[in-house]
């Protein structure tokens, strides 16, 4: 068992090169014990955004603040504060930033996924 307060964790930039404005909290992860699942808290700046990529699992994603926009398959979709939001596997998809956005974003971890 383990708890954490995320607003003390160390935030680091979401390392892509196609991505901007894009803040990392890794609240959960393989350090603290979880054998299956890694937690992330992402922060968007106004017009950040992360890369439009594909990967071979889903992923799970709440947004705890703000707005923002899911391209999800060539489409855009607004997204805001509490909605919740899976992602299936081999699906084109990019996250945008607007409005102090930030979300939760549970990825399984690799071990449990074939590349």
């Amino acid at each position: 068992m383990k708890i954490k307060f995320t607003p003390t964790l160390k935030k680091v930039k979401f390392k892509s090169k196609n991505s901007k404005g894009v803040s990392l909290i890794w609240a959960i992860s393989k350090l603290d014990g979880a054998e299956n699942f890694a937690m992330r808290v992402l922060e968007f700046e106004e017009g950040g955004f992360s890369p439009l990529h594909t990967h071979p699992y889903e992923h799970g994603i709440y947004v705890i603040e703000g707005e923002g926009v899911l391209v999800y398959e060539g489409k855009e979709y607004p997204i805001k504060k509490g909605d919740a939001i899976l992602v299936p596997p081999k699906k084109e998809h990019q996250f945008k930033g607007k409005k102090g956005f930030k979300m939760v974003c549970i990825i399984p971890l690799p071990h449990l996924y074939k590349r």
